[in-house]
């Protein structure tokens, strides 16, 4: 029993990141659209995180620089191509998030926690491949018990 409701969890989360990679908004593919038009919700441990999208070079490289901060229930999630080795640093950031790696099928392979501006210019990357790379506030990976091998749905 067990092992079907983990694997039905597995294909739900498969399936929304497929769909936030697919789904059009307005007859706009994700991909066009820009942050303040894109915004989704994604669940982790049964916590909903509202995601702004990155998934174009140019949202990729802007994240979250510049901004002030983040609510408690808002992240921003960066969506690739493919499966990568993908590295995070922390240029023009005001303030300290947690960073998760996410892989192809919602999995989660690696996380760094209370990532500040100060540890710039190092660069954070994950010992497994990932597709997806969700940024959130700080602390927030310690305060909902999210772990390695939990399933982004």
């Amino acid at each position: 029993m067990y092992k079907t409701v983990r694997l039905a969890l597995v294909v739900a989360g498969v399936l929304l990141l497929v769909s936030l990679v697919y789904t059009r908004v307005d007859s706009a593919p994700v991909h066009s659209i820009t942050l303040q038009k894109s915004s989704h919700v994604i669940s982790i441990r049964g916590n909903a995180i509202r995601v702004s999208i990155a998934n174009t070079e140019k949202l990729r490289a802007q994240g979250l620089s510049g901004r002030t901060g983040l609510a408690s229930d808002e992240g921003m999630l960066f969506i690739f191509p493919k499966e990568g080795m993908y590295a995070f640093w922390m240029k023009d950031m005001l303030f300290s998030i947690d960073i998760v790696w996410i892989a192809s099928d919602g999995t989660i392979v690696d996380m760094y926690e209370h990532v500040s501006p100060d540890t710039y210019p190092r660069a954070f990357m994950p010992q497994k491949q990932a597709r997806y790379v969700l940024e959130l506030p700080s602390n927030y990976i310690h305060a909902h018990g999210i772990m390695e091998g939990d399933v982004v749905m």
